[in-house]
Protein backbone atom coordinates (compact mmCIF):
# COMPACT_ATOMS: atom_id res chain seq x y z
CA UNK A 1 0.00 0.00 0.00
CA UNK A 2 1.38 3.38 -0.95
CA UNK A 3 2.04 5.75 1.95
CA UNK A 4 2.20 8.80 -0.28
CA UNK A 5 -0.21 11.57 0.74
CA UNK A 6 -3.19 12.32 -1.50
CA UNK A 7 -2.65 14.88 -4.21
CA UNK A 8 -4.97 17.68 -5.24
CA UNK A 9 -5.36 18.86 -8.80
CA UNK A 10 -7.36 21.96 -9.70
CA UNK A 11 -9.08 21.94 -13.09
CA UNK A 12 -11.72 24.32 -14.42
CA UNK A 13 -14.68 24.42 -12.01
CA UNK A 14 -13.44 21.73 -9.60
CA UNK A 15 -10.62 20.47 -7.43
CA UNK A 16 -9.77 16.77 -7.34
CA UNK A 17 -8.14 15.01 -4.41
CA UNK A 18 -6.72 11.68 -5.58
CA UNK A 19 -6.37 8.62 -3.33
CA UNK A 20 -7.64 10.09 -0.10
CA UNK A 21 -7.44 7.30 2.52
CA UNK A 22 -10.53 6.28 4.49
CA UNK A 23 -9.23 4.15 7.35
CA UNK A 24 -11.70 1.50 8.48
CA UNK A 25 -12.13 0.02 11.95
CA UNK A 26 -9.76 -2.89 11.12
CA UNK A 27 -7.03 -0.62 9.77
CA UNK A 28 -7.53 -1.01 6.02
CA UNK A 29 -7.16 2.26 4.09
CA UNK A 30 -9.80 2.47 1.38
CA UNK A 31 -8.82 4.86 -1.40
CA UNK A 32 -11.21 7.58 -2.48
CA UNK A 33 -11.13 10.26 -5.15
CA UNK A 34 -12.90 13.47 -4.15
CA UNK A 35 -14.23 15.88 -6.77
CA UNK A 36 -15.27 19.17 -5.16
CA UNK A 37 -16.08 22.79 -6.07
CA UNK A 38 -13.23 25.28 -6.27
CA UNK A 39 -14.90 27.61 -3.80
CA UNK A 40 -14.44 26.76 -0.16
CA UNK A 41 -17.63 25.76 1.55
CA UNK A 42 -19.75 22.90 2.75
CA UNK A 43 -21.60 20.92 0.10
CA UNK A 44 -23.80 17.83 -0.11
CA UNK A 45 -21.95 14.64 -1.02
CA UNK A 46 -22.74 12.02 -3.66
CA UNK A 47 -20.79 8.87 -2.86
CA UNK A 48 -20.26 5.56 -4.63
CA UNK A 49 -18.38 2.47 -3.41
CA UNK A 50 -17.61 -0.47 -5.69
CA UNK A 51 -15.11 -2.81 -7.38
CA UNK A 52 -14.82 -1.48 -10.94
CA UNK A 53 -11.80 0.82 -10.50
CA UNK A 54 -12.47 4.49 -9.74
CA UNK A 55 -9.85 5.70 -12.22
CA UNK A 56 -10.79 3.43 -15.12
CA UNK A 57 -12.05 5.27 -18.19
CA UNK A 58 -15.59 4.35 -19.26
CA UNK A 59 -14.63 4.92 -22.88
CA UNK A 60 -11.62 2.60 -22.68
CA UNK A 61 -12.97 -0.27 -20.60
CA UNK A 62 -16.56 -0.27 -21.88
CA UNK A 63 -16.18 1.02 -25.41
CA UNK A 64 -19.20 -0.77 -27.01
CA UNK A 65 -21.50 0.55 -24.29
CA UNK A 66 -20.07 4.06 -24.52
CA UNK A 67 -20.34 4.16 -28.32
CA UNK A 68 -23.92 2.87 -28.21
CA UNK A 69 -24.90 5.51 -25.67
CA UNK A 70 -23.35 8.60 -27.24
CA UNK A 71 -24.48 7.64 -30.74
CA UNK A 72 -28.12 7.55 -29.61
CA UNK A 73 -27.89 10.21 -26.92
CA UNK A 74 -25.13 12.70 -27.89
CA UNK A 75 -26.22 14.89 -24.96
CA UNK A 76 -24.31 12.51 -22.68
CA UNK A 77 -20.98 13.68 -24.09
CA UNK A 78 -21.95 17.36 -24.21
CA UNK A 79 -21.18 20.05 -21.59
CA UNK A 80 -18.37 17.91 -20.16
CA UNK A 81 -14.82 17.05 -21.17
CA UNK A 82 -15.65 13.35 -20.48
CA UNK A 83 -12.19 13.06 -18.97
CA UNK A 84 -13.52 11.54 -15.73
CA UNK A 85 -16.24 9.28 -17.09
CA UNK A 86 -16.31 6.08 -15.04
CA UNK A 87 -18.56 3.04 -15.42
CA UNK A 88 -21.97 3.30 -13.73
CA UNK A 89 -21.27 6.35 -11.53
CA UNK A 90 -21.99 10.05 -11.96
CA UNK A 91 -19.88 12.31 -14.14
CA UNK A 92 -18.50 14.90 -11.66
CA UNK A 93 -18.33 17.55 -14.36
CA UNK A 94 -22.15 17.51 -14.48
CA UNK A 95 -22.60 17.61 -10.70
CA UNK A 96 -19.79 19.59 -9.07
CA UNK A 97 -20.69 22.87 -10.86
CA UNK A 98 -24.15 22.54 -9.29
CA UNK A 99 -22.73 22.46 -5.79
CA UNK A 100 -22.05 18.78 -5.08
CA UNK A 101 -18.98 16.91 -3.91
CA UNK A 102 -18.58 13.58 -5.71
CA UNK A 103 -16.69 10.85 -3.85
CA UNK A 104 -15.65 7.59 -5.53
CA UNK A 105 -14.37 4.84 -3.26
CA UNK A 106 -12.63 1.69 -4.48
CA UNK A 107 -14.11 -1.19 -2.51
CA UNK A 108 -11.95 -3.42 -0.33
CA UNK A 109 -9.61 -5.55 -2.43
CA UNK A 110 -10.46 -3.75 -5.69
CA UNK A 111 -8.86 -0.94 -7.62
CA UNK A 112 -6.45 0.98 -5.41
CA UNK A 113 -7.92 -0.28 -2.10
CA UNK A 114 -6.11 -3.24 -0.48
CA UNK A 115 -7.73 -6.12 1.39
CA UNK A 116 -9.70 -9.30 0.80
CA UNK A 117 -12.16 -9.05 -2.10
CA UNK A 118 -15.59 -10.47 -1.22
CA UNK A 119 -18.36 -8.79 -3.19
CA UNK A 120 -21.51 -7.61 -1.36
CA UNK A 121 -20.26 -9.18 1.85
CA UNK A 122 -21.21 -7.82 5.29
CA UNK A 123 -17.66 -6.47 5.52
CA UNK A 124 -18.23 -4.43 2.38
CA UNK A 125 -21.49 -3.05 3.75
CA UNK A 126 -19.65 -1.97 6.90
CA UNK A 127 -16.92 -0.35 4.80
CA UNK A 128 -19.56 1.59 2.91
CA UNK A 129 -21.15 2.65 6.21
CA UNK A 130 -17.78 3.97 7.41
CA UNK A 131 -17.13 5.72 4.10
CA UNK A 132 -20.46 7.54 4.43
CA UNK A 133 -19.67 8.58 7.98
CA UNK A 134 -16.21 9.75 6.94
CA UNK A 135 -17.67 11.86 4.12
CA UNK A 136 -20.31 13.31 6.42
CA UNK A 137 -17.77 15.02 8.71
CA UNK A 138 -15.23 16.36 6.20
CA UNK A 139 -14.71 20.15 6.13
CA UNK A 140 -16.17 20.33 2.59
CA UNK A 141 -19.31 18.39 3.56
CA UNK A 142 -22.64 19.82 4.74
CA UNK A 143 -23.21 16.58 6.66
CA UNK A 144 -25.68 15.15 4.14
CA UNK A 145 -24.53 12.19 2.05
CA UNK A 146 -26.45 10.59 -0.81
CA UNK A 147 -25.68 7.40 -2.72
CA UNK A 148 -26.00 7.28 -6.51
CA UNK A 149 -24.98 4.72 -9.10
CA UNK A 150 -26.01 1.83 -11.30
CA UNK A 151 -26.05 -1.92 -10.66
CA UNK A 152 -23.31 -2.77 -8.14
CA UNK A 153 -23.41 0.83 -6.94
CA UNK A 154 -27.17 0.43 -6.48
CA UNK A 155 -27.26 -3.02 -4.88
CA UNK A 156 -25.05 -2.08 -1.94
CA UNK A 157 -27.21 0.98 -1.28
CA UNK A 158 -29.98 -1.26 0.04
CA UNK A 159 -27.49 -3.12 2.25
CA UNK A 160 -25.99 -0.04 3.86
CA UNK A 161 -29.32 1.76 4.18
CA UNK A 162 -30.44 -1.07 6.46
CA UNK A 163 -27.44 -0.28 8.70
CA UNK A 164 -28.78 3.30 9.03
CA UNK A 165 -25.60 5.42 8.95
CA UNK A 166 -26.49 8.79 10.55
CA UNK A 167 -25.08 10.90 7.69
CA UNK A 168 -26.98 9.03 4.97
CA UNK A 169 -29.86 11.26 3.87
CA UNK A 170 -31.00 9.78 0.53
CA UNK A 171 -30.32 6.91 -1.86
CA UNK A 172 -30.97 6.45 -5.58
CA UNK A 173 -30.46 2.78 -6.49
CA UNK A 174 -30.53 2.81 -10.30
CA UNK A 175 -31.19 -0.63 -11.77
CA UNK A 176 -30.09 -2.65 -8.78
CA UNK A 177 -31.02 -6.17 -7.67
CA UNK A 178 -31.92 -6.62 -4.02
CA UNK A 179 -32.26 -10.40 -3.51
CA UNK A 180 -28.97 -12.26 -3.80
CA UNK A 181 -30.64 -15.64 -4.29
CA UNK A 182 -33.73 -14.94 -6.42
CA UNK A 183 -32.31 -12.20 -8.64
CA UNK A 184 -28.56 -12.75 -8.81
CA UNK A 185 -27.71 -16.40 -8.13
CA UNK A 186 -30.67 -18.62 -9.03
CA UNK A 187 -33.83 -17.77 -10.93
CA UNK A 188 -36.63 -19.80 -9.45
CA UNK A 189 -33.94 -22.07 -8.03
CA UNK A 190 -32.18 -22.56 -11.40
CA UNK A 191 -28.47 -21.64 -11.44
CA UNK A 192 -27.72 -18.52 -13.49
CA UNK A 193 -24.34 -18.40 -15.24
CA UNK A 194 -24.04 -14.63 -15.01
CA UNK A 195 -22.13 -14.42 -11.68
CA UNK A 196 -19.46 -16.84 -12.89
CA UNK A 197 -19.08 -14.84 -16.12
CA UNK A 198 -19.28 -11.34 -14.67
CA UNK A 199 -16.80 -11.79 -11.82
CA UNK A 200 -13.66 -12.58 -13.88
CA UNK A 201 -14.67 -10.21 -16.67
CA UNK A 202 -15.38 -7.08 -14.64
CA UNK A 203 -14.00 -7.55 -11.14
CA UNK A 204 -10.93 -9.81 -11.14
CA UNK A 205 -9.53 -7.69 -13.98
CA UNK A 206 -9.24 -4.71 -11.60
CA UNK A 207 -8.53 -6.56 -8.35
CA UNK A 208 -6.06 -4.70 -6.15
CA UNK A 209 -2.65 -6.12 -6.95
CA UNK A 210 -3.17 -6.67 -10.67
CA UNK A 211 -1.02 -3.55 -10.83
CA UNK A 212 1.17 -3.26 -13.93
CA UNK A 213 -0.72 -6.04 -15.71
CA UNK A 214 -3.85 -3.88 -15.63
CA UNK A 215 -5.05 -0.53 -16.87
CA UNK A 216 -3.60 2.94 -16.45
CA UNK A 217 -6.33 5.30 -15.29
CA UNK A 218 -7.31 8.74 -16.51
CA UNK A 219 -5.44 10.09 -13.45
CA UNK A 220 -2.19 8.56 -14.77
CA UNK A 221 -2.08 5.93 -11.99
CA UNK A 222 -2.41 2.19 -12.16
CA UNK A 223 -6.11 1.44 -11.77
CA UNK A 224 -5.54 -1.75 -9.78
CA UNK A 225 -2.98 -0.37 -7.32
CA UNK A 226 0.72 0.42 -7.22
CA UNK A 227 1.82 -3.15 -6.41
CA UNK A 228 1.75 -6.14 -8.75
CA UNK A 229 1.00 -9.51 -7.15
CA UNK A 230 1.29 -13.00 -8.60
CA UNK A 231 -1.82 -14.87 -9.69
CA UNK A 232 -1.42 -17.18 -6.70
CA UNK A 233 -1.35 -14.20 -4.34
CA UNK A 234 -4.41 -12.69 -6.01
CA UNK A 235 -6.32 -15.97 -5.67
CA UNK A 236 -5.63 -15.97 -1.94
CA UNK A 237 -6.94 -12.41 -1.65
CA UNK A 238 -10.38 -12.97 -3.15
CA UNK A 239 -13.46 -15.13 -2.71
CA UNK A 240 -14.46 -17.46 -5.54
CA UNK A 241 -17.86 -16.04 -6.40
CA UNK A 242 -18.72 -18.52 -9.13
CA UNK A 243 -18.05 -21.49 -6.85
CA UNK A 244 -19.81 -19.84 -3.92
CA UNK A 245 -22.96 -19.35 -5.97
CA UNK A 246 -22.91 -22.76 -7.63
CA UNK A 247 -22.37 -24.73 -4.43
CA UNK A 248 -25.45 -23.28 -2.72
CA UNK A 249 -28.55 -24.86 -4.24
CA UNK A 250 -30.95 -23.62 -1.56
CA UNK A 251 -31.38 -20.27 0.14
CA UNK A 252 -28.77 -20.00 2.92
CA UNK A 253 -27.49 -17.48 5.42
CA UNK A 254 -24.75 -16.64 2.89
CA UNK A 255 -27.43 -15.20 0.62
CA UNK A 256 -29.42 -13.58 3.40
CA UNK A 257 -26.45 -11.66 4.79
CA UNK A 258 -26.18 -9.99 1.38
CA UNK A 259 -29.86 -9.01 1.39
CA UNK A 260 -31.27 -5.90 3.11
CA UNK A 261 -33.56 -5.98 6.11
CA UNK A 262 -36.38 -4.00 4.53
CA UNK A 263 -37.82 -2.98 7.91
CA UNK A 264 -34.61 -1.01 8.53
CA UNK A 265 -34.45 0.71 5.14
CA UNK A 266 -35.99 3.99 6.21
CA UNK A 267 -34.00 6.61 4.30
CA UNK A 268 -35.65 8.59 1.46
CA UNK A 269 -35.28 6.55 -1.73
CA UNK A 270 -35.72 6.91 -5.47
CA UNK A 271 -35.69 3.38 -6.91
CA UNK A 272 -35.19 3.41 -10.67
CA UNK A 273 -35.75 0.21 -12.67
CA UNK A 274 -35.69 -0.95 -16.28
CA UNK A 275 -38.51 -2.87 -18.01
CA UNK A 276 -35.85 -4.80 -19.90
CA UNK A 277 -33.98 -5.83 -16.77
CA UNK A 278 -35.25 -9.41 -16.55
CA UNK A 279 -32.65 -11.72 -15.09
CA UNK A 280 -31.03 -9.25 -12.69
CA UNK A 281 -32.24 -5.80 -11.65
CA UNK A 282 -35.89 -5.04 -12.39
CA UNK A 283 -37.39 -7.20 -9.65
CA UNK A 284 -35.01 -5.65 -7.12
CA UNK A 285 -36.06 -2.09 -7.84
CA UNK A 286 -39.74 -2.94 -7.56
CA UNK A 287 -39.22 -4.99 -4.38
CA UNK A 288 -37.26 -2.11 -2.88
CA UNK A 289 -40.11 0.29 -3.50
CA UNK A 290 -42.80 -2.07 -2.21
CA UNK A 291 -40.99 -3.49 0.82
CA UNK A 292 -38.75 -0.70 2.16
CA UNK A 293 -40.02 0.84 5.40
CA UNK A 294 -39.26 4.39 4.26
CA UNK A 295 -42.26 6.69 4.24
CA UNK A 296 -40.52 8.79 1.57
CA UNK A 297 -39.97 6.51 -1.40
CA UNK A 298 -40.49 6.76 -5.14
CA UNK A 299 -40.41 4.28 -8.01
CA UNK A 300 -39.40 5.15 -11.57
CA UNK A 301 -39.25 2.58 -14.38
CA UNK A 302 -37.82 3.25 -17.84
CA UNK A 303 -36.51 1.27 -20.81
CA UNK A 304 -33.38 1.37 -22.98
CA UNK A 305 -29.98 -0.17 -22.29
CA UNK A 306 -28.86 -0.71 -18.71
CA UNK A 307 -26.26 2.08 -18.58
CA UNK A 308 -27.99 4.75 -20.70
CA UNK A 309 -30.80 6.64 -18.97
CA UNK A 310 -28.72 7.36 -15.85
CA UNK A 311 -26.46 9.60 -17.99
CA UNK A 312 -29.10 11.29 -20.19
CA UNK A 313 -30.37 14.79 -19.51
CA UNK A 314 -33.69 13.30 -18.40
CA UNK A 315 -32.03 10.91 -15.97
CA UNK A 316 -29.71 13.53 -14.49
CA UNK A 317 -32.57 16.01 -14.07
CA UNK A 318 -34.59 13.38 -12.23
CA UNK A 319 -31.71 12.56 -9.89
CA UNK A 320 -30.85 16.20 -9.26
CA UNK A 321 -34.40 17.13 -8.35
CA UNK A 322 -34.47 14.26 -5.86
CA UNK A 323 -31.07 14.99 -4.32
CA UNK A 324 -31.53 18.78 -4.35
CA UNK A 325 -34.57 18.25 -2.13
CA UNK A 326 -33.05 15.84 0.36
CA UNK A 327 -29.38 16.88 0.38
CA UNK A 328 -29.73 20.64 -0.15
CA UNK A 329 -33.12 21.09 1.46
CA UNK A 330 -34.63 22.80 -1.59
CA UNK A 331 -38.40 23.19 -1.72
CA UNK A 332 -38.61 22.12 -5.35
CA UNK A 333 -41.84 20.15 -5.19
CA UNK A 334 -40.26 16.72 -5.03
CA UNK A 335 -42.13 15.85 -1.83
CA UNK A 336 -45.41 16.55 -3.65
CA UNK A 337 -44.50 14.38 -6.60
CA UNK A 338 -46.62 11.25 -7.20
CA UNK A 339 -44.75 8.21 -5.87
CA UNK A 340 -44.65 6.24 -9.15
CA UNK A 341 -43.44 7.38 -12.57
CA UNK A 342 -43.59 4.89 -15.44
CA UNK A 343 -42.42 5.07 -19.03
CA UNK A 344 -45.18 3.03 -20.65
CA UNK A 345 -43.80 1.07 -23.61
CA UNK A 346 -45.43 1.15 -27.02
CA UNK A 347 -45.14 -1.55 -29.67
CA UNK A 348 -43.03 0.74 -31.90
CA UNK A 349 -40.42 1.17 -29.15
CA UNK A 350 -41.55 4.63 -28.05
CA UNK A 351 -42.69 5.44 -24.51
CA UNK A 352 -45.34 7.56 -22.81
CA UNK A 353 -44.50 9.04 -19.39
CA UNK A 354 -47.16 8.73 -16.73
CA UNK A 355 -47.44 9.27 -12.97
CA UNK A 356 -49.27 6.81 -10.74
CA UNK A 357 -50.08 6.64 -7.04
CA UNK A 358 -49.15 3.04 -6.20
CA UNK A 359 -47.62 -0.25 -7.35
CA UNK A 360 -49.20 -2.44 -8.59
CA UNK A 361 -51.61 0.08 -10.05
CA UNK A 362 -54.82 0.30 -8.05
CA UNK A 363 -57.11 0.18 -11.09
CA UNK A 364 -55.55 -3.04 -12.43
CA UNK A 365 -58.04 -5.53 -13.85
CA UNK A 366 -56.40 -8.87 -13.10
CA UNK A 367 -57.32 -10.99 -16.10
CA UNK A 368 -56.97 -14.77 -16.35
CA UNK A 369 -55.96 -16.28 -19.66
CA UNK A 370 -56.52 -20.04 -19.55
CA UNK A 371 -54.13 -22.37 -21.34
CA UNK A 372 -55.85 -24.73 -23.78
CA UNK A 373 -54.91 -27.96 -25.53
CA UNK A 374 -55.13 -26.06 -28.82
CA UNK A 375 -52.20 -23.85 -27.81
CA UNK A 376 -54.33 -20.79 -27.18
CA UNK A 377 -54.87 -18.41 -24.26
CA UNK A 378 -58.57 -17.97 -23.55
CA UNK A 379 -60.57 -15.87 -21.12
CA UNK A 380 -63.37 -18.43 -21.39
CA UNK A 381 -63.97 -21.61 -19.39
CA UNK A 382 -62.31 -24.49 -21.23
CA UNK A 383 -62.52 -28.26 -21.39
CA UNK A 384 -60.09 -30.45 -19.50
CA UNK A 385 -57.16 -31.99 -21.32
CA UNK A 386 -53.37 -32.05 -21.47
CA UNK A 387 -50.53 -31.06 -23.75
CA UNK A 388 -46.92 -32.30 -23.67
CA UNK A 389 -43.53 -30.88 -24.57
CA UNK A 390 -39.92 -32.00 -24.64
CA UNK A 391 -37.71 -29.76 -22.43
CA UNK A 392 -35.00 -29.85 -25.09
CA UNK A 393 -37.39 -28.28 -27.61
CA UNK A 394 -38.77 -24.77 -28.03
CA UNK A 395 -41.67 -25.77 -25.80
CA UNK A 396 -45.26 -24.69 -26.37
CA UNK A 397 -46.45 -21.19 -27.18
CA UNK A 398 -50.02 -20.37 -26.13
CA UNK A 399 -51.49 -17.40 -28.03
CA UNK A 400 -54.38 -15.03 -27.41
CA UNK A 401 -56.80 -14.04 -30.13
CA UNK A 402 -55.89 -10.72 -31.80
CA UNK A 403 -56.81 -7.91 -29.41
CA UNK A 404 -59.92 -6.09 -30.63
CA UNK A 405 -58.81 -2.76 -29.17
CA UNK A 406 -55.64 -1.16 -27.86
CA UNK A 407 -54.96 -2.66 -24.42
CA UNK A 408 -52.37 -1.74 -21.83
CA UNK A 409 -50.62 -4.41 -19.77
CA UNK A 410 -48.50 -3.00 -16.92
CA UNK A 411 -47.44 -4.73 -13.72
CA UNK A 412 -46.32 -8.08 -12.33
CA UNK A 413 -47.63 -11.35 -13.74
CA UNK A 414 -47.88 -14.92 -12.55
CA UNK A 415 -48.79 -18.31 -13.93
CA UNK A 416 -50.43 -21.26 -12.25
CA UNK A 417 -49.63 -24.51 -13.98
CA UNK A 418 -50.60 -28.10 -13.32
CA UNK A 419 -47.71 -30.23 -14.54
CA UNK A 420 -46.45 -33.79 -14.54
CA UNK A 421 -42.89 -34.78 -15.38
CA UNK A 422 -41.40 -38.05 -16.56
CA UNK A 423 -38.54 -37.45 -14.11
CA UNK A 424 -38.20 -36.28 -10.50
CA UNK A 425 -37.90 -32.60 -11.40
CA UNK A 426 -38.53 -30.05 -14.14
CA UNK A 427 -37.17 -26.61 -14.88
CA UNK A 428 -39.85 -24.25 -16.17
CA UNK A 429 -38.93 -21.27 -18.34
CA UNK A 430 -41.89 -18.97 -19.01
CA UNK A 431 -41.71 -16.20 -21.60
CA UNK A 432 -44.41 -13.59 -22.25
CA UNK A 433 -44.21 -12.36 -25.84
CA UNK A 434 -45.83 -9.87 -28.23
CA UNK A 435 -46.75 -10.76 -31.83
CA UNK A 436 -47.85 -8.49 -34.64
CA UNK A 437 -50.83 -9.26 -36.95
CA UNK A 438 -48.51 -11.37 -39.15
CA UNK A 439 -47.41 -13.44 -36.14
CA UNK A 440 -43.93 -11.93 -36.13
CA UNK A 441 -42.54 -11.47 -32.65
CA UNK A 442 -41.94 -7.90 -31.47
CA UNK A 443 -38.92 -7.57 -29.18
CA UNK A 444 -37.46 -4.62 -27.28
CA UNK A 445 -34.15 -3.13 -26.27
CA UNK A 446 -33.48 -4.73 -22.91
CA UNK A 447 -31.02 -3.78 -20.22
CA UNK A 448 -28.27 -5.91 -21.79
CA UNK A 449 -29.76 -7.40 -24.94
CA UNK A 450 -31.42 -5.64 -27.90
CA UNK A 451 -33.95 -8.41 -28.57
CA UNK A 452 -35.74 -9.08 -25.30
CA UNK A 453 -39.29 -10.42 -24.98
CA UNK A 454 -41.90 -8.72 -22.80
CA UNK A 455 -41.26 -10.67 -19.59
CA UNK A 456 -39.77 -13.84 -18.19
CA UNK A 457 -40.22 -16.14 -15.20
CA UNK A 458 -38.50 -19.29 -14.00
CA UNK A 459 -39.14 -22.11 -11.55
CA UNK A 460 -37.52 -25.39 -10.62
CA UNK A 461 -40.55 -27.54 -9.83
CA UNK A 462 -38.95 -29.03 -6.73
CA UNK A 463 -38.75 -25.43 -5.37
CA UNK A 464 -42.51 -24.90 -5.66
CA UNK A 465 -43.05 -24.36 -1.91
CA UNK A 466 -44.53 -20.91 -1.24
CA UNK A 467 -44.09 -18.45 1.61
CA UNK A 468 -47.72 -17.60 2.53
CA UNK A 469 -46.67 -14.37 4.25
CA UNK A 470 -45.32 -12.82 1.07
CA UNK A 471 -47.24 -14.60 -1.69
CA UNK A 472 -49.99 -12.72 -3.53
CA UNK A 473 -52.10 -13.91 -6.50
CA UNK A 474 -49.96 -11.80 -8.84
CA UNK A 475 -46.58 -12.56 -7.21
CA UNK A 476 -45.86 -15.99 -5.76
CA UNK A 477 -42.93 -15.93 -3.34
CA UNK A 478 -41.03 -19.21 -3.07
CA UNK A 479 -39.09 -20.14 0.06
CA UNK A 480 -36.24 -21.99 -1.69
CA UNK A 481 -35.48 -23.57 1.68
CA UNK A 482 -35.97 -27.22 0.69
CA UNK A 483 -36.24 -29.40 -2.38
CA UNK A 484 -39.45 -31.39 -2.92
CA UNK A 485 -38.82 -33.97 -5.67
CA UNK A 486 -41.65 -34.96 -7.99
CA UNK A 487 -43.07 -38.43 -8.32
CA UNK A 488 -42.80 -39.15 -12.06
CA UNK A 489 -46.19 -39.05 -13.72
CA UNK A 490 -48.02 -37.39 -10.84
CA UNK A 491 -49.63 -33.96 -11.27
CA UNK A 492 -48.47 -30.97 -9.23
CA UNK A 493 -49.64 -27.38 -8.98
CA UNK A 494 -46.85 -24.86 -9.39
CA UNK A 495 -47.04 -21.09 -9.31
CA UNK A 496 -44.46 -19.18 -11.32
CA UNK A 497 -43.46 -15.57 -10.67
CA UNK A 498 -43.10 -13.57 -13.88
CA UNK A 499 -41.19 -10.32 -13.51
CA UNK A 500 -43.06 -7.05 -14.23
CA UNK A 501 -43.58 -5.59 -17.67
CA UNK A 502 -45.31 -2.76 -19.50
CA UNK A 503 -46.71 -2.67 -23.02
CA UNK A 504 -49.62 -1.09 -24.86
CA UNK A 505 -50.83 -3.91 -27.12
CA UNK A 506 -52.19 -2.45 -30.37
CA UNK A 507 -55.42 -3.71 -31.86
CA UNK A 508 -54.73 -6.78 -34.00
CA UNK A 509 -51.66 -7.84 -31.97
CA UNK A 510 -51.46 -10.93 -29.78
CA UNK A 511 -49.87 -11.90 -26.50
CA UNK A 512 -48.13 -15.24 -26.22
CA UNK A 513 -46.95 -17.37 -23.31
CA UNK A 514 -44.18 -19.83 -24.08
CA UNK A 515 -43.59 -22.66 -21.61
CA UNK A 516 -40.31 -24.43 -22.26
CA UNK A 517 -37.52 -26.36 -20.54
CA UNK A 518 -34.61 -24.12 -21.56
CA UNK A 519 -33.72 -20.49 -22.15
CA UNK A 520 -35.67 -18.32 -24.60
CA UNK A 521 -33.94 -17.82 -27.92
CA UNK A 522 -34.60 -14.95 -30.34
CA UNK A 523 -34.39 -16.29 -33.89
CA UNK A 524 -34.48 -13.01 -35.82
CA UNK A 525 -31.65 -11.02 -37.35
CA UNK A 526 -29.04 -9.53 -35.04
CA UNK A 527 -27.62 -6.01 -35.18
CA UNK A 528 -23.88 -5.33 -35.09
CA UNK A 529 -24.25 -4.34 -31.44
CA UNK A 530 -25.99 -7.60 -30.60
CA UNK A 531 -23.26 -9.59 -32.34
CA UNK A 532 -20.32 -7.71 -30.81
CA UNK A 533 -21.41 -6.80 -27.28
CA UNK A 534 -20.09 -9.59 -25.05
CA UNK A 535 -23.17 -9.66 -22.81
CA UNK A 536 -25.72 -9.71 -25.61
CA UNK A 537 -27.21 -13.04 -26.59
CA UNK A 538 -30.32 -14.25 -28.36
CA UNK A 539 -32.75 -12.28 -26.22
CA UNK A 540 -31.65 -13.09 -22.67
CA UNK A 541 -28.30 -11.33 -22.43
CA UNK A 542 -25.86 -13.07 -20.09
CA UNK A 543 -28.58 -14.63 -17.93
CA UNK A 544 -28.10 -18.17 -19.16
CA UNK A 545 -29.10 -21.37 -17.36
CA UNK A 546 -27.22 -24.22 -18.99
CA UNK A 547 -24.78 -25.54 -16.40
CA UNK A 548 -24.78 -29.33 -16.93
CA UNK A 549 -23.99 -29.99 -13.26
CA UNK A 550 -27.01 -28.01 -12.16
CA UNK A 551 -29.32 -29.45 -14.81
CA UNK A 552 -28.39 -33.11 -15.45
CA UNK A 553 -30.48 -34.67 -18.22
CA UNK A 554 -31.53 -37.63 -16.12
CA UNK A 555 -33.27 -35.22 -13.72
CA UNK A 556 -34.44 -32.41 -16.02
CA UNK A 557 -34.66 -34.09 -19.42
CA UNK A 558 -38.01 -35.83 -19.06
CA UNK A 559 -41.06 -34.74 -21.02
CA UNK A 560 -43.46 -32.40 -19.21
CA UNK A 561 -47.25 -32.55 -19.43
CA UNK A 562 -49.39 -29.48 -18.76
CA UNK A 563 -52.93 -30.24 -17.61
CA UNK A 564 -55.65 -27.68 -18.37
CA UNK A 565 -59.31 -27.06 -17.60
CA UNK A 566 -61.53 -27.93 -14.64
CA UNK A 567 -59.61 -28.44 -11.41
CA UNK A 568 -56.34 -28.18 -13.33
CA UNK A 569 -57.04 -24.71 -14.67
CA UNK A 570 -53.55 -23.72 -15.78
CA UNK A 571 -53.57 -20.00 -16.54
CA UNK A 572 -51.62 -16.77 -16.93
CA UNK A 573 -52.64 -13.81 -14.75
CA UNK A 574 -52.25 -10.55 -16.66
CA UNK A 575 -52.47 -6.95 -15.28
CA UNK A 576 -54.74 -5.13 -17.72
CA UNK A 577 -54.84 -1.37 -17.10
CA UNK A 578 -57.99 0.52 -18.12
CA UNK A 579 -57.65 4.21 -18.94
CA UNK A 580 -58.23 6.49 -15.97
CA UNK A 581 -61.91 7.00 -15.33
CA UNK A 582 -62.88 3.74 -17.02
CA UNK A 583 -61.97 1.20 -14.35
Amino acid sequence: MSSAPPTSQPIPEMTIDWDVPIVTDDGIALMADVYRPLDEGQYPVLLSYGPYGKGLSFQEAYKPQWDYMVERYPEVAENTSNRFQNWEVVDPEKWVPDGYVCVRVDSRGAGRSPGYLDVWSPREALDLYQSIEWAGVQPWSNGRVGLAGISYYAMNQYQVAALQPPHLFAICPWEGASDFYREFSRHGGILCQFPADWYPRQVKDVQHGVGKRGHVGFDGRLVAGPDTHSEAELNELRADLGADVKSRHLLEEWHLERNPDWAKVQVPMLSSGNWGGHGLHLRGNVEAYVRAASDQKWLEVHGEAHWVDFYTDRGIALQKTFFDHFLKGEDNGWDRRPPVQLRIRQADGSVVDRFEEEWPLGRTVWTRFNLTTLGTLSTQTINTGSIEYDPASEGITFMTRPFERETEVTGPMSARLFIASETEDADLFLVVRLFDPDDREVTFMGALDPNTPLAQGWLRASHRELDPRLTTPYQPHHTHRRSLPLVPGETYEVQVEIWPTSIVVPAGYKLGLTVRGNDYRYEGELTDFAMNFHYANRGIGPFIHDDPDDRPAELFGGKVTIHVGGRTDSHLLVPVIPPRGKD
